[in-house]
């Protein structure tokens, strides 16, 4: 048996995606995930982008959100290949983004942008999960973990209408 599957058989991130899955089952939710989650991502990595670094060092701005993205590409990877991949390829191009609004917007228009968008998303995921709707609690609440499942299980449902596998 090897460390990427159970004794049933079943990946970790099968078990992760069946119960982020249980906790989102209604379709308005659902389509408010796909594109809050995304939006939510990219607000970290902006926000992370916007701490100062000392100028002349070798740190340059936005290396505290490359650390994060590369901590999480290693989270995804572990966890699934294609998805580690798919992550890699989402993570550049938020990156890419983060680094032409910082040039055109400024640090300090970067930022005001970053917050305004990660309090809209998050408005829209506890709309989401309201009664009105979903009726259930925000996965993360029982385990934090589920921060990072959101954006994989986004991308999971784009690699099931792509016919790729995870």
């Amino acid at each position: 048996m090897d460390a990427t599957h159970d004794q049933a058989g079943q990946r970790p991130i099968d078990r992760w995606f069946a119960s982020y899955s249980d906790d989102h089952r209604n379709q308005t939710n659902q389509h408010i995930h796909v594109v809050a989650v995304p939006l939510i991502l990219w607000s970290v990595i902006a926000l992370l982008w916007c701490i100062p670094v000392a100028d002349g060092g070798l740190f340059r701005p936005g290396i505290w959100a490359a650390m994060a993205m590369f901590a999480a590409w290693l989270f995804y990877f572990r966890a699934s290949r294609a998805l580690g991949i798919g992550m890699a390829a989402v993570f550049l191009a938020m990156a890419t983004l983060t680094h032409v609004l910082q040039q055109s917007l400024g640090t300090r228009g970067l930022l005001v942008t970053a917050i305004i968008v990660f309090v809209l998303a998050w408005i829209a995921q506890f709309v989401g999960h309201s009664k009105r709707y979903e009726g259930r609690k925000p996965s993360f609440f029982t385990d934090l973990r589920y921060l990072l499942i959101g954006p994989a299980w986004v991308l999971s449902k784009l690699y099931r209408k792509l016919g790729l596998r995870w």
